[in-house]
C-alpha cells in the first residue's frame, strides 16, 4: 500500500464554491481507477473549524504504489499542475488501514492527526498500539475508514479518519487538522478489513 496527500493554499478571495464544483465534477472519474483504495477531495475554509486560510487538497490511499507512480507521471496529475502549479506531495508507508463501522455512510469530514516517533520508542509496541487504536476508531458508528501511515523522513505517525459526523471527528486529538470532504471517490474502500 501507499498513501499520499498534496495541498493547494488558495487566496482569501478564492471562490470556494468553484472548488466544490470542481470536486463534484472530477470526483466520479476516480471511481474506476486501478490500484486505488480511495481518493478524498477535501478543503478548509478560512475561519471555519480552526482553518487559518483556504486550502484544497487530495488525499489518497493506494493498494498499488505503481499505480500511484503512473498517476503522478501522467496526464491526470498534469491537470493538477496546470490548474494549481506543482504541489509538494507528502507520501507515506501505510502501517494499518481499515474500513469503519460507518463505511456505508457519506464521509463528511477527514481528521488528520500527527505524532512524532521518539528515537527511544519501542516501535513494535507502538505499532501494536496504533493497530488497536485504529481498530477502536473503526468500531465507532460514524467512522467510514481509518488508516495510519509512517513518514519515514521525519519519523512521524499520521492517522487519518474519514467520518460522517463532525462532532466525532473534532473530538479527537489536539494536534490535528480537520478537513471538509467535498467528494470521496471510493472504488476500494470495501476491500479494507
Amino acid at each position: 500500500m501507499f498513501a499520499m496527500q498534496y495541498s493547494h493554499r488558495l487566496p482569501a478571495e478564492h471562490d470556494m464554491q468553484a472548488i466544490r464544483q470542481r470536486a463534484a465534477r472530477r470526483g466520479p472519474v476516480w471511481d474506476d481507477t486501478p490500484g486505488l483504495v480511495f481518493k478524498a477531495f477535501v478543503s478548509q475554509e478560512r475561519g471555519r473549524h480552526g482553518a487559518v486560510g483556504h486550502l484544497y487538497a487530495s488525499v489518497y490511499l493506494w493498494h498499488d504504489a505503481g499505480e500511484a507512480a503512473r498517476f503522478l507521471m501522467g496526464e491526470r496529475f498534469q491537470g493538477v499542475v496546470d490548474s494549481f502549479g506543482r504541489p509538494r506531495v507528502e507520501s507515506w508507508l501505510p502501517l494499518d488501514a481499515r474500513a469503519g463501522a460507518g463505511r456505508a455512510q457519506k464521509a463528511a469530514w477527514l481528521l488528520r492527526e500527527e505524532h512524532t516517533v521518539d528515537a527511544a520508542t519501542d516501535r513494535a509496541a507502538l505499532l501494536a498500539t496504533q493497530v488497536e487504536a485504529n481498530r477502536q476508531r473503526a468500531s465507532e458508528p460514524d467512522t467510514v475508514a481509518v488508516w495510519t501511515v509512517l513518514d519515514l523522513d521525519a519519523w512521524r505517525l499520521v492517522r487519518f479518519t474519514l467520518s460522517a459526523q463532525i462532532a466525532k471527528a473534532a473530538a479527537h486529538a489536539e494536534s490535528s487538522k480537520l478537513y471538509e470532504v467535498l467528494h470521496l471517490a471510493r472504488p476500494g474502500i470495501g476491500l479494507l478489513p
